[in-house]
């Protein structure tokens, strides 16, 4: 009766993936009869074999979620480094910015420039609610900052880490760092003979320093040259790849492979007088590509080599082809004032030259701009930093408040966000069944995370998109 009711609660939904996950385990060991009208993805043979390729979010996620799902399954992850998880590992700084609440993100066009219809559709299954709630039920309290952006509690990484890591081993997924997929042949049998190259480097699983990484070090193969395996399923969870050589041997089972070029990267300036304001970070500001209907906004920071910070970064994001077909050379627009309406920048300038005709431009700062930028746009506008500003005159305010709406700067080639650096492009949606990830052209073969043609902007969106589909393929893997 025990397990009749649970498989009530399991019918209406209302039973966590762990209690599924110990229940299923349970019944496992006992050999007791299944209820005869469980789910079918549930009674897999022992046999079943499953590699993941590629030991990042995505490929955690969806390595837990099938062995939940179908735990009669041998799963395998293969990672081509020394050490799993190394993005999460950075990501926000080393705090992991895993997911975002989505309250300012009214259309997820305005998150994922590319692939946000496949998204929607999948965020029915899991969202980035669903991602809170699971760390969470795994251990791992988390917070919602001011931004939206979602971080651990402990604003350390390696809390995310440990706990997939964790998880995965508790649940018995195998882990093989040092190997590089190089080759997919589709066998008679209609399973799938993988090829890796394997390095002779031994090395943890996550380059960390928690004991859990260190225990698991031994995963990896010692022993280098080429080793083959066959597979009953295969997952594609390497992430983004910067040149298309990397998508050839999936471009030779007959993918279409979107172009991968980067897609979240700051701007390198040309103006040497803007650069010497490195440091300063005017928030918000709006961001756009003049001639074009690209535009984004949030804080801008100007650096050393030119303009970073959210407002960039996300316009770099949706511009990214754009950017590529103009070979990074374009005009930049910036509205200092964050405010679109001329009309009310006008009167809030006439509003300063009222009251304050005998003050010098420099004493009042219009929005409350910070002090060195205020002083740099009264220079580059030919203006003395002494000038009164009953002298401004209808020139004078037009120019001004072209200045600070409307802004323009010479962009000469991109700089690398490090911390989270994106491509966009990878196998074409075309070519994937929108339901379960698995490949049109590939039987029992699925993608998850950026490997397919799905990127976000900055803000925690983009591990959201690897948890979701990682989510999804551990739902369908073992069918």
């Amino acid at each position: 009766m025990i397990y009749y009711d649970f498989y009530a609660k399991l019918q209406k939904s209302i039973v966590s993936a762990k209690e599924k996950e110990e229940l299923f385990f349970f019944y496992q060991r006992k050999a007791v009869p299944l209820h005869p009208n469980h789910p079918k993805k549930y009674d897999m043979p022992q046999s079943l074999h499953i590699a993941i390729i590629g030991g990042g979010a995505a490929g955690f996620f969806a390595a837990i979620e099938a062995k939940r799902n179908f735990p009669h399954a041998d799963i395998t992850i293969f990672e081509k480094n020394s050490k799993v998880l190394a993005k999460v590992e950075i990501t926000g700084g080393g705090r992991c910015n895993l997911t975002n609440s989505f309250e300012e993100i009214s259309d997820l066009k305005q998150a994922y420039p590319r692939g946000h219809k496949l998204m929607k559709r999948l965020f029915k299954r899991f969202d980035n609610q669903h991602a809170f709630d699971w760390f969470e039920e795994n251990g791992v309290p988390l917070v919602t900052q001011e931004d939206q952006c979602v971080f651990p509690q402990s604003q350390d990484s390696h809390s995310i880490i440990d706990c997939l890591v964790n998880t995965a081993k508790r649940l018995g997924v195998k882990i093989q760092c040092n190997h590089q997929l190089t080759a997919i042949t589709e066998l008679e049998d209609e399973r799938l003979l993988l090829d890796f190259k394997v390095s002779k480097e031994k090395g943890n699983l996550s380059g960390a320093s928690s004991a859990s990484f260190q225990k698991a070090s031994s995963a990896s193969h010692p022993v280098s040259g080429i080793r083959q395996i066959a597979f009953h399923r295969v997952a594609i969870t390497t992430g983004g790849h910067p040149k298309q050589e990397s998508f050839k041997h999936l471009s030779d089972l007959g993918h279409a492979i979107e172009q991968p070029i980067p897609s979240l990267f700051t701007f390198n300036i040309a103006d040497k007088a803007f650069k010497n304001l490195m440091g300063t970070v005017v928030e918000p500001v709006y961001t756009s590509i003049p001639g074009t209907k690209l535009k984004a906004e949030g804080p801008l920071l100007i650096t050393h080599w030119g303009m970073s910070g959210p407002a960039v970064l996300k316009l770099s994001s949706h511009a990214a082809r754009y950017l590529h077909e103009n070979n990074y050379q374009i005009k930049i627009s910036v509205n200092w004032v964050h405010e679109s309406n001329r009309s009310l920048v006008e009167e809030n300038i006439q509003g300063i030259i009222i009251a304050n005709p005998q003050k010098q431009l420099a004493s009042i700062r219009p929005y409350n701009l910070p002090s060195r930028l205020w002083l740099f746009l009264i220079q580059k506008m030919g203006y003395a930093p002494e000038k009164k500003w009953s002298e401004m005159g209808k020139k004078g305010c037009n120019l001004l408040i072209e200045t600070l709406t409307n802004d323009l700067y010479q962009v000469n080639g991109k700089g690398a966000f490090k911390e989270e650096f994106v491509t966009c492009g990878g196998i074409s949606l075309s070519n994937i069944d929108l339901h379960t990830l698995e490949s049109k052209v590939c039987p029992h073969l699925f993608f998850a995370g950026e490997v397919l043609d799905i990127d976000a902007i900055t803000g925690g969106f983009n591990l959201q998109a690897a948890w979701t589909t990682g989510y999804v393929v551990g739902q369908h893997i073992g069918e």
